[in-house]
């Protein structure tokens, strides 16, 4: 009797074929977006830039010490109104409909909660707060969800069957769960400082308002002094974040920016009901004129935001996996020495420190308006993340004594073992990186944020909700798809996803 083959659909062989569909979709990505260099002489230019960071001033820019106590005073109450609110959602996590709520609300960029806060409460603190907290409760929720499903079951089991639900979660859940909410606390508070410095270039009167104005006029010494003021605060959070001191962080933030709601109420009610209607409802149209309406817009702006966000995600996502296997050498301690490993951290710091949204200015300025900015951004950014989560994974490889070094140490021994793991890195970051693909259009790359700024310059919300419907629709697709994936190759990204790199969540 003839023996059964094994079955060709073996993990390793769905991972292969896996990667190779993304290396694929991606280089087909590139091949399709536009890469075109507007700019006459970038070299000139960077140029520029670079004798600006040789030299910042720190002194030129007025109400500095303003703008850098707004940063703070946004990203700490932000932070607090959604670690509270993810809290009391990650306690529901069972629940489909809190699920699918925090999946809606964290897929909308804080920049795009932003545009649509400032028509009801302005350039006020409540805008700068709500912007944040909203996306970062969804984040909170799902991030604290998931520790919670992945505790130890058993000290709860222990307790006697007369305990109280509220009595099991404090004493026999809550507990172990309780430092890796405080580690993904202090690194989202990070990201919020991000987030919150970025809410400058929509007006909020932060850092980035300062680094936008600075960098567009040229003046490239005072934008050098922002952005090096703004990687301090970053770099020497470790320093001044200590426990006992945050509520007095808190008290003071509330303090200087109390998160009041100033405006109308009419104005509330009317946006809601009246501006976010589509405009054939609006006018006692039917569903024909609804169609229509849809249609038309279906093709001038929702189906091109679509593909070009598509384009430029996938077409950066690729950029950032060659990025992460170059790069994550740099700090594997199979590589290198000590002086070499110090630098490549360093490097791997500035890049993953600074937001996406920043760099895809900077190269903006430098390259002029395709996608290219945006795709160098995007893979620099996550491309430093990846590498920086690889080197980690890398240090629990155990090599033989007689293992080669140098490039057959590489490609032989280390790549093969890693690159399960990298694959599962890059679908845990896919999300992201089509979340601020999309938001990326505010600065005047076609993706679907360049129409949803278009729509809110032009006062028509009703465009600017359904471009915004999209975006989530597009970002639950690839997280769905995501999860799918990584489900069926069982990957698992080693320590990807603990408190310690939190980044992996994000």
């Amino acid at each position: 009797m003839k023996p059964a083959s094994a079955p060709l659909n073996t993990t390793a062989s769905r991972w292969r074929r896996t990667t190779g569909g993304i290396a694929l979709a991606g280089l087909l990505a590139l091949l399709l977006a536009d890469m075109e260099i507007a700019r006459s002489s970038p070299g000139q230019e960077l140029l520029r830039m670079g004798k600006g960071f040789l030299a910042p001033d720190f002194f030129a820019t007025e109400q500095l010490g303003k703008a850098l106590a707004n940063t703070l005073a946004f990203a700490w109450q932000g932070t607090a109104l959604a670690a509270l609110f993810g809290f009391f959602m990650a306690i529901c996590w069972s629940s489909r409909a809190v699920r699918g709520f925090a999946a809606s609300i964290r897929a909308i960029h804080e920049l795009f909660w932003g545009l649509l806060l400032l028509q009801v409460a302005g350039l006020s603190t409540l805008t700068g707060v709500l912007a944040i907290a909203i996306p970062y409760a969804g984040i909170f929720a799902k991030v604290f969800g998931e520790f919670l499903e992945e505790a130890d079951p058993a000290p709860s089991h222990a307790l006697p069957a007369s305990t109280t639900t509220i009595s099991r979660f404090f004493f026999a859940r809550l507990p172990l769960v309780w430092q890796a909410f405080k580690a993904y606390g202090s690194y989202r508070l990070e990201c919020a400082l991000r987030a919150s410095a970025i809410l400058g270039f929509i007006g909020l009167p932060t850092l980035g308002f300062h680094l936008e104005t600075a960098f567009r006029e040229g003046v490239y010494d005072q934008g050098a002094a922002l952005l090096y003021l703004f990687f301090a605060l970053i770099f020497t959070l470790r320093w001044w974040l200590r426990p006992g001191l945050i509520p007095l962080y808190l008290i003071a933030a509330v303090a200087w920016a109390p998160p009041l709601f100033t405006g109308n109420l009419d104005t509330l009610v009317r946006f809601i009901t009246v501006d976010l209607v589509p405009a054939p409802l609006r006018q006692s149209g039917g569903l024909l004129e609804l169609s229509q309406w849809f249609a038309m817009l279906w093709q001038q702006q929702l189906w091109p935001g679509l593909w070009q966000t598509v384009v430029l995600g996938l077409a950066a996502l690729l950029l950032t996996g060659i990025l992460a296997l170059l790069l994550f050498p740099l700090t594997s301690p199979l590589f290198g020495n000590r002086a070499s490993r110090s630098l490549g951290q360093g490097i791997l710091v500035v890049l993953r420190t600074t937001p996406e949204f920043f760099l895809a200015f900077f190269f903006l300025i430098l390259l002029g308006p395709s996608m290219l900015p945006g795709i160098l951004a995007l893979a620099l950014h996550t491309g430093a993340i990846v590498a920086h989560l690889t080197g980690r994974f890398s240090e629990t490889l155990r090599l033989r004594a007689d293992a080669p070094t140098g490039i057959n140490r590489y490609a032989y021994e280390v790549l093969p073992r890693i690159s399960p793991n990298l694959l599962a890195f890059l679908l845990y970051r896919w999300e992201v990186i089509m979340r601020e693909t999309a938001v990326l259009g505010i600065l005047g790359i076609h993706t679907l944020g360049f129409y949803i700024d278009s729509s809110v310059a032009e006062f028509r919300f009703d465009r600017t909700a359904l471009l915004i419907l999209a975006t989530v629709l597009l970002n639950l697709g690839v997280d769905t798809l995501s999860r799918t994936l990584r489900r069926r190759l069982r990957l698992q990204p080693g320590h990807g996803v603990s408190a310690s790199n939190a980044p992996a969540r994000r």
